[in-house]
């Protein structure tokens, strides 16, 4: 109990939060190396699952690549890719080792929220002469926004989590607090800055839960919000009373 009150002091110390090793930069390098990744892998899956997921075409190769690459061992990939491509290039080598990590999730969901559509929906938006781009734009997008959004976020915690290894090629974050805290046996800051990754990470898992929510269509939830399964027992008795009669 004695660490975790150490811990709050070192995270409450003035001191802490001034200079260029200040929480505040730790937390900026942390959060710069999440979004830059974030927005690489983003760049690349949701385009490639919006194609795999409208086309049907691919998915059992992008099931593989998947897989695979969540197989991957993150530190070893790091140190691979540092020693091949030189320590002038680390900063690049941890984002794309990040990318590597991030892919996986949000093509998954970019995919899977359109797999998970209704093909009478697909029909009938055809039907009524639209083109595939508009289906895939005004369709599919938007119904498979709220999975595509649940892979963004599985992204976004792993990357949290994971970016504090970019501490161990000497690029700062809130990982440089925990490797320099357990080198030096200060666990007050070693459990201090492993407190803010834990923060950060429900931070931003909080976020997403709300865009998940609103993400959805108004209609659809509009039709959810009416569904007689979903409704009061009272009101259920009704209606399955009004069915019968």
């Amino acid at each position: 109990m004695n660490l975790f009150v150490d811990a709050w002091l070192w995270l409450v110390d003035p001191v802490n939060w001034q200079g260029s090793g200040s929480i505040p930069v730790r937390i900026g390098e942390h959060l710069f190396y999440t979004a830059l990744a974030m927005l690489a892998a983003a760049l690349i899956a949701i385009p490639l699952g919006w194609l795999i997921g409208h086309t049907g075409r691919g998915r059992e190769l992008a099931v593989a690549i998947s897989g695979a690459a969540r197989a991957l061992p993150t530190f070893g990939l790091l140190f691979l890719f540092v020693m091949l491509v030189g320590v002038t290039l680390r900063g690049p080598s941890t984002v794309f080792v990040l990318v590597l990590l991030a892919i996986p999730p949000i093509l998954a969901g970019a995919y899977a929220g359109l797999e998970v559509i209704d093909r009478r929906t697909i029909d009938a938006a055809r039907g009524l002469g639209m083109t595939e781009w508009q289906i895939l734009w005004k369709v599919e997008v938007p119904l498979g926004l709220p999975l595509l959004l649940g892979g963004l976020r599985s992204a976004t915690l792993q990357v949290v989590a994971t970016a504090t290894l970019a501490a161990y090629v000497n690029l700062g974050g809130l990982g440089y607090d925990i490797v320099q805290g357990i080198a030096l046996r200060k666990y007050d800051q070693m459990l201090g800055a492993a407190i803010l990754v834990i923060l950060l990470a429900l931070l931003f898992d909080a976020l997403f839960a709300v865009l998940e929510r609103y993400a959805v269509p108004r209609g659809v939830r509009a039709g959810r919000d009416t569904d007689v399964r979903t409704t009061p027992t009272g009101r259920r008795a009704t209606a399955d009373a009004s069915a019968t009669t």
